[in-house]
Parts: C-alpha cells; sequence; structure tokens
C-alpha cells in the first residue's frame, strides 16, 4: 500500500518576519526524492498565495516576489519579555491547519521542517494540532534546529529527528529507496511565483560565526543536469523569480556555476535570479559579473560584514574592503542596478569594539550601493555563538533570536540610532529605477 505523507512548514514566532524568497527547499527535496513512490500533501503555513493569504491587499508581493505574512499579536515568552517589541505569530491561521488534518487525512507519516532555531514554537503548536487530529501519523522533524539543537529538540514530541543531510534514518522509517536525482517537489504548490536553487553543498570557509560546515559539511557541487531541470520545472510551473540557497555559489564557479549560466543564456529561460544568501566579493570578477547580469540576475546581496581589517581577520577573513569595491565596480560595469546591489553587514556582534560598525556603513555608501544591517544570532556549537553564553542562555533557543541579542548587547536605543543611520545612507543613492 503507497504511504501517505503531511509536508509540513510551520508557523514562525518571532518580534518579526518577512518572505524574502523563504520556501521550504529542504522538505521538498526529500520529497522529490521520494516521488513515485508516495502519496503526498503540503501545508505551508507561510504560502503568500494561498486563497486566504493572497486575499489581503497587505500581504501583496513586490516586484521580485517578496512580502509581507499574515499575523497577529501574541503574548511574548516569559524570557523575552523584557525585549522592548512585539511578539507575533507569522502565518496562517491555526485553525485552517486543524480542518485540513481532518478533511486530508490520513496520513502514516508527517515530515516537518526547521530552520532558525527559536522558531521551535512553531514546531511544537504543528505537532500538537497533528497528535491531536492524526494520532497514528508518526512525526519527521529535519532541518537546522534538530540539527544544531538536537537535545532540545528531543523535548518536541517527534518520532524521529533527522540531523544535518544524513537520510538514511528517514529511509529506514519509510523502507523506500530515495532517488537523489530528482529535483524538488515544487508540483506540490497550487501557485507558485517563487523558487529556490542550489548548484552547492556546504561552504570551504570557517567563519566564526556561521554554522554551515556543522549542518552541510565540506563545499561539493550538485550535478549540473539536476539544477537545469529544476530551473526548467520552476519556469514551467509559473515561477518568475528564482533564488540560490547556495552558502558558496560563486566558489570553483568554472565547475558548475559558469556552465550553469551559459545554458541559461543558450536557452533564454525568462527567470529573475536573486541571491538572499550572501555572495562572496572575492569571486566576483569582471567576466563572472556580465555572465550573471546576462544570465537575468536582478538582485546582489554580498557578505561583507566590516571594513576593519582586524575583525576581518579575527572571524575568518572572508573579504575584504578592496574586494567589495572591486565586486560592485564590476556589478555596476555589467549592468546591475547599483541600488539592487546590497552589502551585509553583522549588528550586534560580540566583537563589535573592533567592527567600526559606522565607518563600515559609510564605507558600503561611497560605492554607490545599498548596506542592510544583519543582527547578529549567536549560533550554538560557532565560536562566536559559545562566546555569548556571558550574556545570554545559549541552552534556551529563543534566546537565539537575531532580534533579541543585538539589543542585550548594545541597548535598545543604539540599534534603533544604527538602523535609522542606514535608512538614511540608502535613502542618499541616487533613486535609479531597477529594471
Amino acid at each position: 500500500m503507497t504511504p501517505k505523507i503531511l509536508l509540513v512548514n510551520p508557523p514562525i514566532y518571532d518580534f518579526a518576519a518577512y518572505d524574502f524568497w523563504l520556501k521550504p527547499y529542504g522538505l521538498l527535496s526529500v520529497a522529490g526524492y521520494l516521488l513515485g513512490r508516495v502519496e503526498f500533501a503540503l501545508f505551508d503555513y507561510l504560502d503568500r498565495l494561498h486563497p486566504f493569504a493572497a486575499n489581503q491587499k497587505q500581504l501583496k508581493s513586490d516586484r521580485w516576489g517578496r512580502g509581507r505574512f499574515h499575523c497577529e499579536h501574541i503574548p511574548s515568552p516569559a524570557c523575552l519579555q523584557a525585549i522592548p517589541r512585539y511578539f507575533r505569530r507569522f502565518g496562517l491561521p491555526r485553525n485552517m491547519f486543524r480542518d485540513f488534518l481532518t478533511q486530508a487525512g490520513p496520513f502514516d507519516f508527517a515530515l516537518i521542517q526547521t530552520t532558525m532555531t527559536y522558531w521551535y514554537p512553531g514546531i511544537e503548536e504543528v505537532i500538537q494540532d497533528i497528535r491531536r487530529f492524526q494520532p497514528q501519523s508518526e512525526i519527521v522533524l529535519g532541518g537546522n534546529y534538530v540539527t544544531l539543537c538536537s537535545s532540545h529538540a528531543e523535548k518536541l514530541d517527534a518520532d524521529l529527528l533527522v540531523q544535518g543531510t544524513e537520510l538514511e534514518p528517514l529511509v529506514e522509517l519509510l523502507q523506500i529507496e530515495p532517488d537523489l536525482t530528482r529535483p524538488a517537489l515544487w508540483q506540490i504548490y497550487d501557485k507558485l511565483n517563487v523558487g529556490v536553487l542550489k548548484l552547492t553543498d556546504g561552504c570551504p570557509f570557517n567563519c566564526t560565526y556561521c554554522s554551515v560546515p556543522k549542518v552541510y559539511g565540506k563545499f561539493k557541487t550538485r550535478p549540473l543536469e539536476r539544477s537545469l531541470a529544476e530551473l526548467d520545472l520552476l519556469s514551467r510551473l509559473g515561477a518568475r523569480n528564482v533564488c540560490f540557497y547556495d552558502d558558496a555559489l560563486l566558489f570553483e564557479a568554472e565547475k558548475v556555476f559558469i556552465p550553469f549560466l551559459n545554458d541559461v543564456i543558450k536557452r533564454n529561460v525568462n527567470v529573475n535570479l536573486h541571491t538572499p544568501n550572501a555572495l562572496n566579493a572575492r569571486f566576483i570578477t569582471k567576466e563572472l559579473a556580465e555572465l550573471m547580469v546576462r544570465a537575468g540576475f536582478k538582485t546582489f546581496y554580498i557578505g561583507f560584514e566590516s571594513a576593519s581589517s582586524q575583525w576581518q581577520k579575527r572571524t575568518g577573513s572572508k573579504v575584504f574592503s578592496d574586494e567589495l569595491a572591486q565586486a560592485a565596480k564590476h556589478l555596476i560595469s555589467a549592468g546591475a542596478v547599483p541600488t539592487n546591489i546590497t552589502a551585509y553587514q553583522i549588528l550586534g556582534h560580540p566583537h563589535g569594539d573592533t567592527q567600526e560598525l559606522e565607518s563600515s556603513m559609510r564605507f558600503v555608501n561611497s560605492l554607490g550601493i545599498r548596506g542592510m544591517l544583519a543582527d547578529f544570532a549567536p549560533i550554538p556549537g560557532t565560536p562566536d555563538g559559545e562566546y555569548c553564553r556571558r550574556w545570554v542562555d545559549m541552552d534556551e533557543p529563543l534566546m537565539h533570536n537575531k532580534s533579541v541579542f543585538p539589543i542585550i548587547l548594545l541597548g535598545f536605543d543604539n540599534v534603533n540610532r544604527l538602523k535609522d543611520i542606514q535608512r538614511q545612507l540608502n535613502r542618499s543613492l541616487p533613486n535609479i529605477q531597477t529594471r
């Protein structure tokens, strides 16, 4: 008998959340591997094209497919009550999932995606409802939260935890061998305007604040043919915006990324491409910038973090100021809109005394590109995350929240002051129309 599997992308409990091309790519990828041998149903709390969300004007997408989630104010957890911000639940209403469980079941298994460690209250909610309305279902958790906080995740009443990218425990449970050549199960959505690709896994760098090496392991490329097939699938399904979830997209670009770009150009694939996960400026050459723009890349997010050479060396030496300047020059010369190029800088890093953040913000602005302050989230198991134990209880995942640690370290008023400076600097840039 064909097993029936429920896929769930949980709601988010947080101070802030925005659909910055968020899709449950890990969950959909695993489902794609099992296609043809399993019957699937999906409930994605964060699907803004769901009829309930699509009918709300305030949730309208921007030109690149991003936008707000439906949300409601809820009480802050006890450990976060000192944070002077509203706590919210983001995603479709809970009663809709309960109705779905009743109408679409029964399910043999439920696979639940986890991402941010501090979003676990949404996972708790989903598990409670499955236990109540589909008690026969075996519940499987996989993803970042499970990998980084396995001891904490064991308390959530799931039947199986799948850590990292090792699928053997799931294969053993389902007794189905996955076909790893298949693309993600994008066709499970009724409507699709945003898709995700990965050409690589892992990262060759060891930045002191990043968990990628622990979650995804050593850097490796994916088969080019599989990625091209997945892009074709996304295009056929109506996705006009495709973003890359790679953590080192440009590393060893000649192996997969450049052949991928050449094929996209050759076939004239009509999609807008985006890079929300920080690009490494060091690898953006004149030739690569031209290829990316010709292939359809519209937004470029670059990891910079700080203009302080002392801070750069202390945290991993991933990129230096002159490399960012050269990358911006190459992208603009290739035809990228300057205000569609954004340099991330960390706000609230525990070694911020050497970061020279305000000078870094002004340096980015001098290049004619946007800056974005990325709130620091202490990640357990990383050197910087473990260093943060002197300020927060790292054994409580809610304290990993990126909205929390900068306020604890710098103070609420100072965080707002720095963000105001960044907004003013971005407003000072020429108002160039995006293409």
